[in-house]
């Protein structure tokens, strides 16, 4: 069924419903759900994979046409319906319901919204706004949420698109991108400025509004995916306390393929600065929309800055002038929560002060919020976020850091135990919390869990993949890799959900050995 929804210029009333597509043949949930459960799933990823490489060949090779053709093929396969379908479904947004209210939680309803993923007479329905806090700010992000049909549709297509955008995407760009990392970004910035010679003055540089300033006209002249789905995608407007808004500008932060545009949006920055500014000792490093720009001098720095200027503002986009600025590396800088700087010539990057009062105010809502937990609740909460964060920095000089944080988890939990024992000594609350474990003697833990520290984190130097290997041509590197990197760091993920890349059974049997 529909609903109706008012639009903000007149309160006219609208109607939404859902996309008027074919449903082909009918099924009892019975059938559907043995169908959906039957699913080789080794096979589905195998058929996308196979067509997504031969697309990044195409593309890698400028044979457009082909392109065109494969990407065609695969949002028209039944393989990549069904993996679209397990995308939306098996994401943190699972339980997210857009303005139709429905989501798909049994076998049968996700069988038959794959038999139904079609562009034909496809329209989108409105997106649900919402707004959540920006980390120590006082304004809000906005956030859109997509119908699960909507979803699954954004799915399908970037499935055709990711291949594109990894081949033409920048070498320097990190964000949003299969197997790559913010700490790839700060390690290949670091390299960029650790020696002596390296150039000195970096240009700091943050897009205003990015994902919701991107011009549309430019979205569909340059990214080679269907145009009416596109449309579809960007001119789905969105619903904010029962009012229809209009969206004439940006991709929508919240969609699955938002990522991708923004991302193709950006890419040609590194290239342009290349062809301007040959031979200048400039680098470019980009995650998401925050880059950075070396100079060997303050006006080459200023004139990389007029460069890009120019360079988005054909895409709808301008920089942030509050955040792009121009610093010497004496000075230092944050960049994706670790601050760079020399001291005495040597480079150091360390957790920025950001950062560790971020991580500080999180530790301390959580344990307020436990006054009435139990220890083993509160451990674990806090094992999630210490587990976090420490291995995010755990690359770069934390270690004194790590220090004074554990320092600082022991202060907030020793005045939960004084919060909940008033009438009770000192030796009393450390007998009842605090326990020996080897050569430690004040252990917060129970006969179940124990409270991590951040100093478990071990200090390794992090590795950036080559910057020219791409992920659907060069498999087996990118297999091998993260493998290396599961027995290192088990906790980065190497790789996002609609990427389909299965084991290839050489690889983990080589890798099995080397174990």
């Amino acid at each position: 069924m529909g609903q109706v929804f008012h639009s903000n210029e007149g309160g006219i009333p609208v109607k939404v419903c859902h996309s008027t597509t074919p449903q082909g043949e009918k099924h009892t949930d019975e059938e559907l759900t043995r169908q959906w459960n039957s699913i080789d799933w080794e096979k589905v990823r195998s058929d996308v994979n196979r067509l997504q490489a031969r697309i990044a060949k195409a593309t890698q090779e400028r044979k457009w046409n082909l392109v065109k053709r494969f990407s065609y093929l695969l949002t028209h396969s039944h393989s990549a319906k069904l993996l679209a379908v397990r995308i939306v479904t098996q994401n943190k947004g699972k339980r997210t319901p857009g303005v139709d209210g429905e989501l798909w939680t049994t076998a049968s309803t996700k069988m038959r919204a794959a038999l139904r993923l079609t562009e034909k007479q496809y329209r989108a329905q409105p997106l649900r706004r919402v707004y959540i806090p920006k980390p120590g700010k006082t304004t809000k992000r906005p956030i859109s949420i997509p119908t699960m049909y909507d979803r699954a549709m954004q799915a399908l297509y970037a499935q055709a698109l990711q291949p594109i955008a990894e081949t033409t995407a920048d070498p320097r760009s990190f964000g949003f991108r299969l197997f790559r990392c913010a700490q790839d970004a700060s390690r290949y910035a670091f390299t960029c400025l650790m020696s002596q010679g390296s150039a000195p003055w970096i240009l700091e540089g943050d897009i205003k509004g990015c994902f919701d300033a991107i011009a549309h006209d430019w979205l569909r002249e340059n990214i080679p995916m269907d145009r009416s789905v596109m449309t579809q995608f960007l001119k789905a407007g969105f619903v904010f306390e029962t009012a229809l808004y209009p969206t004439d500008k940006g991709t929508p932060q919240g969609g699955l393929i938002s990522p991708l545009l923004a991302n193709m949006t950006l890419d040609g920055m590194e290239k342009i600065l290349a062809a301007r500014l040959p031979k200048m000792n400039v680098h470019f490093v980009r995650y998401a929309d925050d880059f950075l720009v070396t100079a060997p001098t303050k006006e080459i720095a200023e004139e990389a800055r007029d460069i890009l200027r120019e360079f988005l503002a054909e895409r709808g986009l301008e920089l942030s002038e509050e955040k792009t600025v121009i610093t010497h590396i004496d000075d230092g800088f944050d960049f994706l929560g670790y601050n760079f700087r020399k001291y005495k010539g040597t480079l150091l990057v360390k957790p920025s002060q950001k950062s560790i009062k971020v991580i500080s105010e999180k530790i301390a809502a959580i344990v307020r919020k436990a006054q009435a937990w139990t220890q083993d609740h509160l451990i674990l909460a806090l094992n999630s976020v210490i587990r976090g964060w420490s291995n995010y920095h755990r690359h770069n000089a934390a270690k004194r850091t790590f220090g004074f944080l554990d320092r600082y988890v022991w202060a907030v939990t020793w005045k939960w135990g004084k919060h909940r024992h008033p009438n009770k000594g000192h030796k009393w609350i450390a007998r009842r919390y605090w326990h020996p474990e080897g050569n430690r003697n004040w252990v917060f833990r129970t006969e179940e869990n124990t409270l991590l520290l951040f100093e478990d984190a071990t200090i390794r130097r992090h590795t950036i993949p080559r910057l020219n290997a791409n992920p659907y041509l060069d498999r087996n590197y990118f297999l091998e890799r993260r493998e290396r990197m599961k027995r290192q760091t088990p906790w980065v993920q190497t790789s996002r959900s609609f990427f389909a890349l299965p084991p290839d059974n050489r690889v983990v049997e080589r890798m099995s050995v080397l174990r």
